[in-house]
């Protein structure tokens, strides 16, 4: 006899719907200002909002795949993307030889202002103007221990590999699946 599928329970269920439903309507809104207002994907204003409030408007590509939660592939092309666009550039890591440092560059930055002050209005209009300013502090009391808890499990870019060998080599050490 199997054991019974886990499951969640009905006020699981609801606050799960009510997020994925929220978040998703609310990156939709999102996405659709960041393309109008500055020809910007989601992953490209994340990008270069990461950068633009970095001390001296650099990440390696690993740190910003991480931050972004993005693959360290996708991210590379993004990144061509906005370097072709000369929002930002590429060079080699001082630090690791292996590695790429992407810099915003002052076009990156004058885009981002574009943007911001209707990337505030959609966020305002979709999100915080529902809630009163306890709730808002609440939502963030609330999401903070998930998040903290979500980013100490390994991020993907730094999980182990599958060996090309063994289908099962990334999952028998408790390592995640690529």
């Amino acid at each position: 006899m199997s054991s019974p599928s886990p499951a969640l329970d009905p006020v699981e269920l609801a606050a799960y719907f009510s997020l994925i439903e929220a978040t998703s309507l609310l990156r939709h809104a999102v996405e659709l200002q960041l393309k109008e207002a500055g020809e910007l994907s989601y992953v490209q204003f994340q990008l270069l909002a990461r950068l633009g409030d970095a001390p001296d408007g650099s990440h390696n590509m690993t740190e910003l795949a991480d931050g972004v939660v993005y693959s360290r592939s996708g991210l590379t092309y993004q990144a061509g993307l906005l370097e072709k666009a000369g929002l930002v550039t590429r060079a080699p890591s001082v630090e690791d030889e292996r590695g790429t440092t992407v810099t915003i560059t002052d076009a990156g930055r004058a885009r981002l202002a574009a943007v911001f002050p209707g990337h505030i209005e959609v966020l305002n209009r979709m999100l915080f103007d529902a809630l009163p300013r306890d709730d808002i502090r609440m939502l963030d009391a609330l999401l903070t221990p998930v998040v903290r808890h979500m980013r100490a499990m390994p991020p993907r870019s730094a999980s182990r590999r599958r060996g090309k060998g063994s289908a099962s080599a990334g999952l028998a050490g408790g390592g995640q699946r690529d």
